[in-house]
């Protein structure tokens, strides 16, 4: 009998609830996942979707952390239970042919290289199976009034293709769901498979269980969210030796990228690599942001506040000398974006040179020609473009080994509080 306190649950469904499955057991028909193989019926598609349990290959399942609000769609009978999405003319609107790192196990582990071209590779198989796209290519206007300002400086030339008018600029838009095989993320990191599987069922409370019941199934698609890539110029001029490249790699900030926050150096930056992309494009190369969901460097928006909050009100004011410091004070830890992930974007593209390469940081650099990647060039951010209140955390990541062209900051200038004080906001 039910505590008086505790109000029963009730529910219309009465399916039985499977909270995991095993290899082998009864019912259990997903056909194991063979990444890196290059023809894609050998590969297989990735079935990760919930409307057949039985067909399933994958642990997790789509749209990252969205699924959560799918889940209260369905709770509400928002969705019908069994939806298949009618994939219908949504083929990408720009052909992204093969690259040799698509088969490449090594090159490629958070990205399903064939994830635009499900409704192509594996039309047969979509007639009785719900596999979905996690890629899709399409086109767009992007306005922005910093675009205006570099005309207006005569950085920039509206001609009328890849910069459209003053303000606009025409792009290949491209969206990423993370897939992760497991092997590889594991390899990748320097770690075991089963530490790995394992530190994610416990920092994930449990939510995924098969990935300790189900060692058989090496794929995985984790609750985050994923990445963009704009492309400004023709992509086809991205695997072309002949053709030069310039390229952004961008970790999301909200207050700065969408509402101008002046804390730090992230839209200005970002704008800076716009600015630099599309002049290469206007010159017959390419340029390429790729910005990736990694809000606060992946520590999250409030822990990001919260250390903003302990940084202007330590003791001797917000100065780079203790910047990351009061991080880790925090979050235990300075910084979670983990590059060596980053690249496969890069490979999967089709790139193998950077002309112009838009980023200070270090980790970044590293990660990319680690992976095989030849940087030819390194643009920092023009010293005018930094907010006053940002100069703190530019000192600091100078200091902390991001590349620049005036050198580390003196000790004692670390020292000086450069920050804005909490009164004066």
């Amino acid at each position: 009998m039910a505590s008086p306190s505790v109000k029963p649950m009730a529910s219309p469904s009465l399916k039985p609830i499977v909270l995991a499955t095993h290899p082998g057991q009864s019912g259990v028909q997903g056909k194991p996942v063979k990444w890196g193989a290059k023809d894609p019926k050998e590969r297989g598609p990735i079935v990760a979707s919930t409307t057949q349990p039985s067909k399933r290959n994958a642990v997790g399942t789509h749209n990252g952390a969205y699924a959560v609000y799918r889940a209260v769609a369905r709770a509400a009978g928002k969705i019908p239970d069994g939806f298949k999405p009618d994939l219908h003319n949504t083929d990408p609107i720009v052909d992204f042919p093969e690259q040799p790192s698509w088969s490449d196990p090594e090159k490629i582990v958070c990205i399903d290289p064939w994830g635009h071209k499900v409704g192509q590779v594996f039309k047969e198989e979509l007639a009785d199976t719900d596999i979905r796209p996690t890629i899709a290519v399409t086109k767009a206007h992007i306005s922005l009034p910093e675009l205006g300002l570099a005309v207006d400086a005569g950085r920039l030339k509206v001609d009328g293709q890849i910069l459209k008018t003053k303000e606009t600029a025409m792009c290949t838009k491209i969206a990423v769901e993370h897939v992760w095989h497991l092997p590889g993320i594991a390899k990748r990191f320097g770690v075991a498979e089963a530490d790995l599987r394992r530190s994610l069922f416990e920092e994930t409370s449990g939510m995924f269980p098969e990935l300790i019941t189900r060692s058989d199934v090496d794929v995985f698609l984790p609750p985050i969210g994923g990445l963009t890539v704009y492309i400004f110029g023709d992509p086809k001029c991205i695997t072309d030796p002949t053709k030069r490249v310039a390229c952004r790699v961008h970790d999301e900030c909200n207050g700065s990228d969408v509402f101008g926050s002046d804390i730090c150096t992230c839209r200005p930056y970002l704008i800076h690599g716009m600015e630099v992309c599309i002049e290469e494009a206007q010159k017959g190369g390419v340029g390429i942001i790729v910005y990736f969901r990694k809000e606060g460097r992946a520590l999250g928006e409030v822990t990001k506040f919260l250390v903003y909050n302990a940084r202007k009100r330590q003791e001797g004011g917000d100065r780079a000398e203790t910047y990351f410091l009061r991080t880790e004070c925090v979050a235990g830890v300075q910084d979670m974006r983990f590059q060596e992930l980053m690249p496969d974007i890069l490979h999967w593209l089709g790139v193998t040179k950077i002309d112009k390469f838009v980023s200070m940081s270090d980790m970044k650099h590293d990660a990319i020609v680690g992976s095989g990647i030849e940087i030819k060039e390194r643009v920092e951010i023009p010293p005018e473009m930094i907010p006053p209140d940002a100069h703190v955390e530019i000192d600091a990541k100078k200091a902390a080994g991001y590349w620049n062209e005036s050198g580390v900051p003196e000790e004692d200038v670390l020292k000086q509080a450069k920050g804005r004080a909490l009164e004066s906001y």
